[in-house]
C-alpha cells in the first residue's frame, strides 16, 4: 500500500515538473492552463469562484485522490483539514497557503506544499491573480476533508499583508 502511494506521488511530481518546465515564462507571455479547469464549485466550502477537475480513477487502490483546482482572484477555501494529509502542486498564478496560527505563505507556479495530517489550513488566490494547483489528498481511507469555517475577509486581508 505505501509503495503504491509513493509511486503515485512520484508520478505526480514527475508529471508536474515535466509540464511546468517546458517554456520559461516572462511577464508578457501567457500560457494555456496545463489541466482542464473543470466544473464550477457550487458548495459552501469556498469563497469566491473556483473550479474543480478531478483526475484519476474513483475506485483507486492507491488510497489517494487528486484534482486540479482553479481559483479566480480572491477566491479561497474555507478552513479545513485532511485526516490523511495533503500535497499541493502549484501550476498557475499566485496564491496563499496558511496553517492555523501561522503566517500565510505566498505560493507561485512551481511551488509545492506538504500539509501534515489534521493540520487546519486554507489556500486560495491572491487578490490580483488567478491561481491553480493540483491538490493531492493522501491516505483517503482515513477520511475526506473536514470543513470547519469560512476564512473571513478580515482573516484573508490580514494573511496577505
Amino acid at each position: 500500500m505505501k509503495r503504491n502511494l509513493k509511486f503515485s506521488i512520484l508520478f505526480l511530481a514527475i508529471l508536474f515538473v515535466t509540464c511546468t518546465n517546458k517554456h520559461p515564462e516572462t511577464a508578457e507571455q501567457k500560457t494555456e492552463p496545463i489541466f482542464p479547469k473543470g466544473e464550477k464549485i457550487t458548495n459552501s466550502n469556498f469563497a469566491g469562484t473556483a473550479y474543480l477537475h478531478m483526475m484519476g480513477a474513483k475506485d483507486s487502490t492507491l488510497h489517494t485522490s487528486y484534482g486540479n483546482v482553479t481559483f479566480e482572484p480572491k477566491a479561497r477555501t474555507n478552513w479545513h483539514s485532511h485526516p490523511g494529509g495533503q500535497i499541493l502542486f502549484i501550476t498557475e498564478g499566485r496564491g496563499f497557503y496558511q496553517a492555523k496560527g501561522e503566517p500565510a505563505r505566498l505560493l507561485k507556479k512551481g511551488d509545492f506544499v506538504e500539509i501534515p495530517r489534521n493540520v487546519v489550513h486554507w489556500h486560495g488566490a491572491a487578490p490580483e491573480s488567478g491561481f491553480a494547483h493540483i491538490a493531492v489528498s493522501l491516505n483517503t481511507d482515513d477520511g475526506g476533508a473536514v470543513w470547519i469555517a469560512p476564512v473571513t475577509d478580515e482573516e484573508y486581508e490580514q494573511a496577505i499583508k
